[in-house]
């Protein structure tokens, strides 16, 4: 004989059931508390667990892009390097021949032009791949792009100032890729500081009253 009672009403009385169990029972209640209290903190676990595994890959990829970078815009220092040294060469050949003789020999001041040609080009080519040459000539002495090799006494510049140039320095992008070889002066007035607004421009330790006029 076929059951004709309502499956809902079967459902009904199972949840009547279960909340009369649990009321009539507190270690019931006790333990479905306890259930729901360590669900929600294992969903707390997982979501902090997965905030911080998306935090580690997204540092991963920064990270990744910044070496691509510098190995796209540092990966020839070691060539540039060594391409420097032909640089030197063609310095040295154009330097070691005398003003006088090429200006009385036609064929060596042809030669001469041919090799500042030449090492234009070379750096323009360099240049093109973010080398480029450090100027610190007349300026002051920056241990960070420059290797002093001695000093000179010189009064008519600031003290440590770069009065000579043996050999040229490179960077490459915002590294050093060769620092230059220079002679630094020694003797000479220290470096002014700089004036504070509203001053007479003349440093600190300058007086107006100790300021030359513009007069007679």
């Amino acid at each position: 004989m076929a059951d004709n009672s309502d499956p809902r009403e079967t459902d009904e009385d199972q949840t009547k059931s279960t909340s009369t169990e649990a009321a009539e029972n507190p270690d019931v209640s006790a333990e479905l508390a306890g259930d729901l209290e360590g669900l929600l903190a294992e969903n707390a676990d997982m979501r902090d667990k997965l905030l911080r595994t998306m935090a580690d890959m997204e540092n991963l990829r920064r990270r990744t892009e910044r070496e691509k970078e510098d190995t796209a815009r540092y990966a020839i220092s070691n060539f540039a390097r060594d391409v420097l040294t032909i640089g030197d060469n063609l310095r040295r050949a154009v330097e070691h021949v005398p003003a006088d003789a090429a200006a009385q020999d036609p064929a060596l001041k042809s030669f001469l032009e041919g090799v500042e040609l030449t090492e234009r080009e070379l750096l323009n080519m360099m240049e093109k791949h973010g080398v480029t040459k450090i100027e610190p000539l007349g300026q002051r002495f920056d241990p960070n792009q420059q290797q002093a090799m001695y000093e000179v006494p010189n009064t008519d510049v600031p003290d440590g100032t770069v009065v000579e140039v043996m050999q040229a320095g490179y960077t490459i992008g915002d590294r050093v890729l060769r620092p230059a070889l220079v002679a630094v002066s020694k003797g000479g007035a220290k470096p002014a500081p700089k004036s504070e607004p509203g001053g007479n421009g003349f440093g600190p330790d300058v007086a107006d009253d100790d300021i030359p006029d513009g007069g007679d």
